[in-house]
């Protein structure tokens, strides 16, 4: 089994961008999602076969939203895992920032080394569509995963989901009420301002906020994934609200980044909750600077990720709604029929909440 990091350095990326912007066949346009028909290869009037074994020698190509997040770091190992175990290959190639101008030449490298399957977080739901659809002209299955993309069928994809959506942006929400007596000012500190998961939980966030009228939203700052940038918006809110009582990040380097500061200025009275690593919040939990907070295990869904990616580049899986396949370890999974703004999809299930009372379970 081999991984493979592929780094790009700010000037690399900008020349390598522009290379492949010039390479992109003209596409449609990404407005609608997919309605999830079948596989995008299949001959037409034809559903792709099912069944049978996984291929060997499969290459996935796995592109996170940047290649230092360490939430991204564990999917992409969870990845190689699963093709380890099917006796294939995970290429790990993406930029070092949050943009989709950073992911799109490891696209047209994916195209290029005629990968199987191409695994991305995206930095934004449409601006990669028309490069991940000359992949799948290329005859690449698509998948998006941790964060989606919304191009329509054209290519057709799946999309492995961490959790469902609307538990998510709720239940955040509600661990942040308890906490603040359900009253007083609130912020948000997401991560890029175009990256879908984060919009979409910030999206039901603000529906669930309607149960607390107490509670007022005043903003959302960006900090694009980026520990200087998340300190320096965050530093700015705190400056901007001087009775801000709660903040929610729902990124595992907003709320570490937010903790940090939080821990070494106690006269900084704000509660804090959002989405974290067990291994970077837990000093902070245990210190008291956060109650609790929630997450899913990442290693597990690159794994889920890797598997269906597999199953979908050797025909035994399809797209269509009812479709199974088997995940190694994590057991068969369905594929969910599109709703919500949302096509063909696979949810891991649902996230952990972690406080003082299990955080020291969980080492990932």
């Amino acid at each position: 089994m081999q991984l493979t990091i592929v780094g790009k350095s700010r000037n690399a990326r900008a020349i390598s961008a522009a290379v492949a912007a010039a390479a992109l066949v003209v596409v449609a346009g990404c407005s609608s999602q997919s309605t999830g028909s079948g596989s995008s290869t299949a001959p037409k009037g034809k559903a792709a076969s099912s069944g049978g074994a996984v291929k060997k020698g499969l290459t996935v190509y796995f592109i996170p939203k940047d290649t230092q997040n360490p939430y991204e770091v564990l999917a992409d190992k969870g990845g190689q895992k699963a093709l380890k175990e099917l006796g294939g290959k995970v290429v790990v190639s993406s930029g070092t920032a949050d943009t989709a101008a950073a992911q799109i030449p490891s696209v047209q490298a994916a195209i290029q080394a005629k990968a199987d399957a191409i695994v991305i977080a995206a930095n934004d739901p449409k601006a990669l569509c028309p490069s991940l659809n000359q992949a799948a002209k290329a005859g690449i299955k698509i998948l998006s995963f941790d964060s989606d993309i919304s191009c329509g069928n054209s290519p057709q994809h799946l999309f492995i989901n961490q959790a469902d959506t609307k538990t998510i942006g709720t239940s955040e929400v509600d661990l942040l009420a308890k906490q603040i007596n359900s009253s007083g000012q609130i912020a948000i500190l997401s991560a890029a301002q175009s990256a879908t998961n984060q919009n979409a939980w910030i999206g039901y966030m603000k529906q669930q906020l309607k149960k607390y009228p107490k509670m007022k939203l005043v903003t959302t700052v960006y900090g694009n994934d980026d520990p200087a940038t998340s300190l320096n918006v965050l530093k700015g809110l705190i400056s901007a609200y001087p009775h801000l009582k709660g903040i929610i990040s729902p990124t595992t380097v907003g709320i570490s980044t937010a903790a940090q500061y939080l821990s070494t200025h106690k006269n900084v009275k704000i509660t804090l909750t959002g989405l974290g690593l067990p291994s970077q919040m837990r000093a902070y939990i245990k210190d008291g600077t956060v109650k609790n907070f929630a997450l899913w295990d990442p290693s597990k869904l690159g794994y889920l990720a890797g598997y269906a990616a597999a199953a979908l580049a050797s025909g035994t899986a399809t797209m269509d709604t009812g479709a199974t396949f088997k995940a190694g370890t994590l057991g068969s999974y369905k594929v969910l029929a599109p709703a919500a703004g949302t096509g063909p999809s696979v949810v891991l299930g649902p996230p952990t909440v972690f406080d003082k009372s299990n955080i020291d379970k969980f080492k990932f």
